[in-house]
């Protein structure tokens, strides 16, 4: 679980802020999706979850885990994919994968048939031993998502996770997502592609200029827009903000 209670951030030499008064509960059992038109301030909420930028107002708790205070227990708590897969290009997939591994501290049993089931699942496991260099942009995207996930933590926070995937890895991500729900656990996502959104999510959070406009479910969001499409709402919604 996540809980944001009054967060708020300005970016210096910005007398706007970024997020302004944010309360939001991302829950556990639930696919959550994050959206909000360019500038909204999603990547800045999803990078103070995380603890790369720091909160000036309010309180971020993952699982109970202050970030603030709580920093390396609370990280310890989630997998953090951001959108940009273009990292660590001198390793090889597997070298990645197995410093990611010996970071989060998961024991060679384990970290073995998670890294031989995903990465098949993900059809790059015969691509292992080549450098990530030499990956195209999703299969760069896939094996950090793998290097992520390998310490099974119980949250996911993804930013546009399906960015650059191809219909097959983009399946199997949605339905990894699926099962990790299923299981009692929380996934966090943003994404432009709303379609993706209706297929997922059991619950959205929408913003626009560091403001919450919705929280709820889907089914809640389109009682209250009747015979709308989910795009029409969202450009209704953020275009009145």
């Amino acid at each position: 679980m996540i809980e944001l209670t009054h967060v708020s951030k300005t970016y210096a030499g910005k007398e706007v802020k970024a997020v302004d008064d944010l309360t939001w509960t991302v829950e556990d059992g639930k696919i959550t999706g994050f959206f909000g038109p360019n500038g909204a301030g999603k990547s800045t909420t999803l990078k103070m979850i995380c603890g790369v930028n720091s909160v000036d107002e309010g309180t971020i708790k993952i699982n109970g885990h202050d970030i603030t205070t709580d920093g390396l227990e609370a990280k310890r708590q989630f997998a953090y994919v951001p959108d940009d897969p273009d990292r660590f290009l001198r390793l090889t997939g597997i070298e990645y994968l197995t410093f990611m591994a010996d970071i989060y501290g998961t024991p060679a049993e384990k970290r073995a048939p998670f890294i031989e089931d995903y990465a098949k699942r993900f059809e790059i496991y015969d691509a292992l031993s080549s450098r990530i260099s030499d990956y195209s942009h999703g299969m760069r995207q896939k094996v950090h998502v793998l290097g992520a996930l390998i310490h099974e933590p119980s949250v996911w926070i993804l930013d546009e996770p399906m960015l650059g995937l191809d219909p097959k890895g983009a399946y199997e991500l949605k339905e990894m997502m699926r099962e990790h729900a299923a299981r009692g656990n929380s996934v966090l996502f943003s994404t432009h592609v709303l379609e993706t959104a209706d297929q997922l999510c059991d619950a959205v959070c929408i913003i626009a200029h560091g403001h919450k406009l919705f929280e709820g479910t889907l089914e809640e969001l389109k009682a209250a827009h009747p015979g709308t499409s989910l795009e029409q709402i969202f450009l209704e919604m953020t275009a009145n903000e």
